[in-house]
């Protein structure tokens, strides 16, 4: 019978050469120092430099490494070794060393109080402040307003609890919105300050191509979670708004009709208002159609609507 594991280290890698092999040292004395069950789990995300062939001919102990067939991005890569971890609990950490690994103790011990996602809220950051910390700034604010999910920062330093986080699908740049996503779920969350270390090998993947990736996933993370994940919801009260208006110009244009005496027939209002309810009945009707769809997924995914702490 096999060890039951405390702790999964899990760290996607795309061409990371240069730091691999000093990011596996220290998060392997790190956890060393633990004194408990653990593994490193560490995903080629399809690099084209020599990061594989380290992560492969490495002899660090309890490291998995899980190569995928193409570059398939950083949360379908997140979300492999999240799936392959087996710890009660998962270390969400970036390679290129601007988090510690030293500091895993720190979020673990935070994490082993009851909390069920710990993210590290970056401190002195050394980033761009264009591309970097404004969009950072106001996507954190966004997703505070959008979800009521308390952290500052939703960045890649976690310690999630793992039947929580396997538990969880991602979506293509959900990797970003984890705390967020355990919140919405019922999860505990809570922020403890990290260092941000600037990079020193490599160089970043994120650029101002980012932002706008980043604003449509909150847009996307907000139409899935709004109005308690029923489309009828949302889309019923953009109906009867849009009805509201359209009835409310019609009783204008008929009040100049048969009051006033102006013809409606060749006025832009009165065919504006018409289009209007027309268009009220289509969202009320694609809210139809979303919500059965909705049902479906849920039927077929094993989807339920509640989770049970203990």
């Amino acid at each position: 019978m096999s060890t039951p594991i405390l702790l999964s280290v899990v760290s996607p890698m795309h061409n990371e050469e240069a730091c691999a092999e000093e990011f596996l040292k220290r998060v392997y004395d790190t956890c060393l120092l633990l004194n408990c069950s653990f593994e490193i789990i560490i995903v080629d995300d399809g690099s084209t430099d020599a990061t594989l062939s380290i992560l492969q001919t490495s002899s660090i102990q309890h490291l998995h490494v899980l190569a995928l067939t193409r570059n398939s991005g950083q949360t379908a890569a997140m979300y492999a070794g999240i799936q392959h971890s087996k710890g009660d609990y998962v270390i969400i950490i970036d390679s290129d060393l601007q988090n510690l690994p030293e500091e895993i103790p720190l979020l673990l011990d935070i994490a082993k109080t009851g909390i069920d996602c710990v993210s590290g809220v970056r401190q002195n950051r050394t980033e761009t402040f264009v591309t970097r910390k404004i969009p950072s700034k106001l996507a954190n604010f966004l997703l505070r307003r959008i979800t009521g999910c308390p952290t500052k920062d939703m960045g890649g330093f976690k310690c999630i609890t793992g039947d929580l986080l396997r538990d969880i699908p991602l979506r293509s740049g959900q990797h970003r919105f984890l705390p967020a996503l355990v919140w919405i779920r019922g999860g505990s969350v809570k922020d403890v300050a990290v260092t941000s270390a600037p990079r020193t090998t490599g160089k970043s993947h994120y650029g101002l191509a980012r932002v706008l990736d980043v604003l449509f996933d909150i847009i996307l993370l907000w139409f899935q979670y709004s109005f308690k994940q029923r489309p009828i919801y949302l889309f019923g009260y953009i109906s009867l708004w849009i009805f509201l208006l359209a009835f409310g110009l019609l009783c204008y244009v008929f009040y100049e009709k048969f009051v006033i005496g102006i013809d409606m027939g060749t006025r832009p209002v009165f065919f504006f208002s018409l289009i209007g309810v027309l268009l009220s009945f289509f969202c009320l009707a694609f809210g139809f159609i979303l919500e059965i769809l909705s049902n479906v997924l849920n039927k077929v995914t094993d989807t339920k609507p509640f989770r049970v702490k203990k």
